[in-house]
């Protein structure tokens, strides 16, 4: 192995005959694995870069050293779908191929190679086991952003960006660990390869830093105990906060784990503290980007506290432009400082709160928050199995209102709101909660600006979808100084009236009825007092009627429920 600081391995000093890798139960030895990448690499095209499309672990990563073998950068994008392709072929040049494992994939426009098992495993059991040596400058890889905050953009990566990326979570993993090194921990990951947390965490957390990886992508709760069953230990789960609290939530038995690393995203302590307790391992939340590559961690369960890795520093900067401070991230294996689009608050130049996402600062009548901080407590009631908020473009009276779209087939919106009202400002408390099936998140759990907004907007046109508001009832409203002084209730006409001004808040429901709807029906069932917490859930009628039944929910009893129609209606 050469000493030139010019040239970097492909794999770390590791013993050739140990496991770099695990295929459906079976071991494959990092001398099987430099055996696999002498083989495919003189099958490529002599141009480049390779779009490296492999779903296997194991075929990605013999794709990826090949790749580097014989000297082209691999484009990771975040999924093959075919405008993704065309996108990258229109910027990737003309000798851009396609490495894939699969052979039904299509890749309109580029060289297809596939990748396929031809070798069994003890095969490289005569290879000498040279480890190649890779131009340390050499563009190696290039990760896209996951899309959360915008369009996808490219970013490249150098060899050796990669190999110190990998070296200071080595350093911080076996602290945590207690071990000299990560040789003999395996790796399972449930996000996908091609995602820079993935990438980091599974492949090259083998290849660089001496662990193994097994090579599926499991998904289903099932799925991933069986396959934690499948490798020896000390093992370790790769994940994120999404597809943990599925699998926790799923009440299947999981085998013990001694390490779980987890995205960073709304994960609450409960959760990992749940995660922690089912499986036995340390929980490690990983921060970073796509851009920066991971920067920190923090133990949820011991601290809200981040603390950097190696020698990387962060300080904040003023904006040019006057608005929010940025906050810079610098040293170690990084080649440039690289902003961060996050809010931070700095403890010293290694330590940080974090608050979430500098474009998911929300204003909502003089308040401010971030839609992060909002998703945190909405995920943590119990009984809400995924939920997010969204902010729509329409402003009703001059206030934007925050929505909740929650997947808690157990739950009402009442119940939903009522926990927020314990846990938020009443200004973030939604007056509006939707409930659907599943969200269109991503592999790696990421729910992105485009696909919440497009997503929000389709279930909001659903002429059926019920509609919760919220209403504080003033204690010192004047009405209760000449409604039955002692025993002070609302009038009824002011109950019917808050109903119709929470109606006129809904454009759709607004459309329905018409600028003059008719009370069809009301019904008095229980008298609204001072200070009361007034629920108000409107659920459009289908079929020929199409009107709005609502029901008003005093401190959780129902007190008044009628009918609200376009026309004139006989109660």
């Amino acid at each position: 192995m050469t000493t030139d600081l010019r040239f970097l391995p492909l794999l770390a000093n590791r013993d050739p005959d140990a496991p770099l890798a695990w295929r459906a139960g079976v071991p494959v030895s990092a001398r099987q694995f430099l055996a696999d990448v002498a083989r495919f690499a003189p099958g490529l095209p002599g141009e480049g870069p390779a779009v490296n499309l492999c779903a296997d672990r194991y075929a990605f990563a013999v794709s990826l050293g090949a790749a580097l073998v014989r000297g082209h950068a691999s484009l990771l994008p975040p999924d093959a779908r075919p405008d993704t392709l065309a996108r990258l072929l229109e910027s990737g040049g003309p000798h851009l191929f396609a490495l894939t494992d699969d052979p039904k994939l299509q890749a309109p426009g580029m060289q297809r190679v596939l990748f396929e098992n031809r070798a069994s495993p003890g095969d490289g059991a005569d290879a000498d086991g040279a480890v190649p040596a890779i131009d340390a400058a050499m563009h190696a890889a290039s990760l896209l952003t996951s899309g959360s905050t915008g369009v996808p953009q490219p970013h490249a990566k150098t060899w050796r960006t990669l190999v110190g990326d990998v070296a200071v979570a080595v350093k911080r993993l076996c602290r945590v660990l207690e071990r000299p090194s990560l040789e003999g921990l395996t790796l399972v990951a449930t996000v996908p390869v091609q995602h820079s947390y993935g990438l980091e965490s599974s492949v090259l957390l083998a290849m660089l830093g001496g662990a193994a990886f097994e090579s599926g992508r499991p998904f289903f709760p099932a799925d991933v105990a069986k396959t934690l069953a499948s490798v020896p230990r000390p093992r370790a789960l790769v994940t994120t906060p999404f597809h943990l609290k599925t699998l926790l939530l799923s009440g299947i038995e999981l085998p013990p784990v001694d390490l779980i690393l987890s995205a960073t995203a709304p994960l609450s302590p409960q959760l990992a503290q749940q995660a922690e307790q089912a499986m036995g391992g340390v929980l490690l939340e990983i921060y970073g980007s796509t851009e920066s590559g991971q920067v920190a961690t923090r133990r949820t369960t011991d601290s809200e506290i981040w603390e950097t890795f190696g020698e990387i520093r962060v300080h904040a900067e003023p904006a040019a432009d006057g608005g929010p401070e940025r906050f810079i991230f610098s040293g170690d294996f990084m080649p440039e400082p690289t902003p961060m689009a996050d809010v931070l608050e700095l403890l010293d130049e290694r330590r940080f709160r974090l608050f979430g996402r500098a474009n998911d600062l929300i204003h909502v009548a003089g308040r401010r928050s971030s839609l992060a901080h909002l998703n945190f407590h909405l995920n943590s009631i119990p009984g809400v199995d995924d939920g997010a908020f969204w902010l729509p473009d329409e402003v009703a009276d001059g206030v934007v209102r925050p929505v909740a779209f929650v997947v808690a087939p157990e739950l009402s919106a009442g119940d939903i709101i009522a926990a927020l009202r314990q846990r938020l400002e009443p200004v973030f408390v939604p007056r509006r909660v939707v409930q659907v099936k599943a969200f269109p998140r991503e592999g790696t759990g990421k729910l992105t600006v485009r696909a919440l907004r497009e997503f929000a907007l389709a279930q909001l046109a659903e002429d059926d979808t019920p509609v919760q508001m919220a209403h504080m009832v003033p204690a010192d409203h004047p009405v209760f100084a000449g409604h039955f002084p002692g025993q002070p209730l609302l009038p009824g006409a002011l109950v019917l009236a808050e109903v119709m001004e929470s109606i006129r808040r809904v454009p759709a429901l607004v459309a329905r009825l018409g600028a003059h709807p008719t009370l069809a029906a009301a019904k008095f069932l229980s008298p609204v007092r001072p200070g009361a917490a007034l629920s108000i859930e409107l659920h459009p009628e289908a079929g020929p009627g199409r009107g709005v039944r609502f029901d008003v929910r005093c401190d959780g009893v129902v007190a008044v429920t009628g009918r609200w129609t376009a026309v004139q209606e006989s109660a």
